[in-house]
């Protein structure tokens, strides 16, 4: 009875306590209340001058190793981030009451390098707790904050209460030092990742057409900057490989080639093959029996429909392969069959978790928050799309040990992923706190009549037919300005092909690919305004530079080891200010990955480098003789610089450089 006692005896008093506690949130629930009271105690007031400390003491120290870090590391720094940092740890000092304080930093053209915009968020947040504060006073007590630091130049209070950062030019001047003798990096944007991006995604038996073309472009890009980030990649090419529709392939085959087994059949056109076994499906009766034989076969794995189904995938592969040769794409092919077995396994999982029911002879699941179930097997005993999905991010998950998954796939499929996505999370597959699971939708390619590009008859673009038109109509671009006067055969067809894919990809990347864009070769090829043309002739231009100087690489190492990068003109300040942007850039872009900020960046870059080249000399010449009377180091270093930031962008948009143009 004793123990009993004591037991009852602490439960009373922790009932006490709870009663105290709930009383006492209900109090800071309410900041006037609270003061009303007078709760806010002698000790109580200690512990918030001691928690003060505390944030300073922990801002401070996490200042110093970020500091530290930064100085091992080869990452490049983000003026940007840096400025957030600081200006985190001014107003977590200043306002050290306010929970998530905004830390709202961006770049300024008109006022200062970069503006401070947090003073009005803060004010509200302020007076939501009973403190009513003036903006322009909350600015101000922010700056008092703003600990010293090798970037900031000098702060200024504007308007209701905007912080105007002006930034050192030495700070910008020793970066480009930094860029120049390491060469471009990547910020840093957390740990290392896998990562599995789903991109192309053609059919078998179908060419790729216009409709591939996002697909595969923004799908190469988002790879390719990942790469850059130092991530592990995985590129999938999650092709139509299985299904229905090859049987009436394969029992069309072994009509047309009845000794496949031994002999290759000459399987030229895919397509018209297609064509021709699609007719006799819907004409032909006895025709459509075989066919959904050959499916039953094919799914029993028979040796001869494997055979069959093997022979007719090669073909396509070939074909899809001359596509990715020519754009310089990589793919790992991974179609549906691979998840055929796994599907089974999924199923039995989903059963045994129960999270599956019967509706109609369909075994379905419902997803929270979709109102649309999966179908993951169908009333005949067959599995669908949505099986196959959900055994590919399984499977993606757990033996890939993916962290970030990327599905490259247009913006009408949106409402598929968002189911598979939350069955997966409800099965316990993923946590989104720890993995990063998304869909890169993009929209549709137009034509000028502002519809579905198609050709004059009304088809599909065949995708084959939009390269080889991209480069008949680069030849005709280069000939028209006599490039094949002055360069060789092989500089000729390097320009052609830089120019020829270069546009395709830059015109699709270039516009958000959240929206449908209107398909022209002739706004793509023009070589000014934001057109690759106008990229590749600018990143020419600015290497050419040093090499008409007889400044060789090796001249330009060594010197940027020595020289001191001035930045006195206000064009070499404004394009040494917009270089150091790419980090932020990219930051930025890692984020969202809306590629066409990567390229409006690179457009002011080349601008921007246009209008300091305009008005500072990098090579003084004699007008009469042509003979080199100056050279100016610091500049051709900026040129330099410029340059290398271009050729990174390059590389993660998938350009190809040209040494002539």
């Amino acid at each position: 009875m004793d123990g009993l006692s004591a037991y009852i005896e602490k439960a009373e008093k922790a009932e006490t306590e709870i009663v105290a506690l709930e009383e006492e949130i209900e109090k800071l629930k309410d900041p006037q209340k609270l003061l009303a009271d007078e709760t806010v105690t002698p000790e109580l007031d200690k512990l918030r001058t001691e928690n003060a400390k505390l944030k300073y003491q922990i801002t401070h120290l996490k200042r110093s190793i970020a500091e530290e870090e930064a100085k091992s590391s080869t990452n490049m720094i983000s003026v940007q981030g840096s400025l957030c940092s600081l200006f985190s740890e001014a107003i977590t000092l200043a306002f050290p009451d306010v929970p998530d304080p905004p830390v709202l930093v961006s770049p300024s053209t008109k006022f200062g390098d970069y503006q401070c915009n947090s003073a009005m968020g803060l004010a509200q947040l302020l007076k939501a707790q009973g403190h009513k504060r003036n903006p322009k006073e909350i600015a101000q007590a922010v700056m008092n904050f703003v600990p010293d630091n090798d970037i900031i130049e000098k702060l200024e209070i504007a308007g209701p209460g905007f912080i105007n950062i002006y930034i050192k030019k030495a700070f910008v001047s020793s970066q480009l030092s930094e860029l120049l003798n390491k060469g471009p990096q990547a910020p840093y944007t957390g740990p290392k990742k896998r990562v599995v991006v789903d991109f192309s995604s053609p059919n078998i038996a179908k060419e790729m057409h216009v409709g591939h073309l996002r697909s595969t472009i923004i799908g190469d890009s988002i790879c390719r900057l990942c790469e850059f980030l130092g991530h592990d990649v995985l590129r999938l090419n999650h092709i139509g490989d299985w299904g229905t529709q090859f049987g009436m392939l394969i029992a069309h085959l072994q009509d047309k080639f009845k000794d496949y087994l031994t002999v290759s059949p000459p399987v030229g056109d895919l397509q018209a093959f297609y064509k021709k076994s699609k007719v006799r499906f819907d004409e032909d009766e006895e025709f459509k029996k075989r066919a959904y034989a050959c499916v039953v076969a094919l799914q029993a794995h028979e040796p001869g429909s494997i055979k069959a189904w093997n022979l007719i995938c090669d073909v396509s592969r070939k074909e899809f392969q001359n596509i990715y040769d020519r754009l310089e794409i990589n793919l790992i092919e991974r179609g549906e069959s691979f998840y055929q077995d796994l599907m089974v396994a999924v199923v039995k999982e989903l059963d045994a978790k129960g999270l599956t029911e019967i509706d109609e002879g369909r075994k379905i699941m419902f997803a929270p928050g979709c109102e649309v179930p999966l179908t993951l097997v169908k009333s005949d005993g067959g599995y669908t799309y949505d099986t196959s999905d959900m055994a590919a991010i399984k499977q993606r998950l757990h033996d890939e040990k993916g962290d970030w998954l990327i599905y490259v796939v247009d913006a009408g499929q949106g409402v598929h992923f968002q189911v598979i996505y939350s069955a997966a999370r409800k099965a316990g597959w993923y946590d989104p706190a720890q993995t990063r699971v998304e869909h890169v939708g993009f929209g549709v390619v137009l034509g000028d009549d502002k519809k579905k590009f198609k050709t004059r008859s009304g088809d599909t673009v065949r995708l084959v037919d939009l390269l080889d038109e991209g480069l008949k109509r680069s030849e005709d671009k280069l000939k028209e300005k006599e490039r094949d006067k002055v360069l060789t055969a092989d500089e000729f067809k390097a320009a052609q092909e830089a120019v020829a894919y270069g546009c395709i990809k830059y015109a699709d990347l270039s516009h958000n690919r959240t929206h449908d864009y209107v398909f022209s070769f002739d706004k793509m090829l023009d070589d000014k305004g934001n057109t690759a043309a106008y990229l590749l002739y600018a990143n020419m231009r600015i290497r050419s530079i040093a090499r008409l100087a007889n400044i060789s690489s090796e001249q330009l190492k060594k010197a940027a080891e020595t020289t001191t990068i001035v930045l006195d003109h206000p064009k070499e300040w404004k394009l040494g200010k917009c270089i150091l942007k790419f980090p932020e850039i990219i930051v930025k872009v890692s984020e969202d990955l809306l590629i066409h900020t990567l390229c409006d960046y690179l457009y002011e870059l080349a601008t921007t480098f246009t209008e300091f080249y305009d008005s500072c000399y990098c090579v003084e010449k004699d007008r009469q003789t042509g003979e080199i009377i100056k050279i100016d180091m610091s500049r051709l270093l900026l040129c330099e610089a410029a340059a290398s930031i271009m050729a990174a962008g390059f590389q993660i948009l998938g350009l190809k450089p040209v040494g002539r143009l």
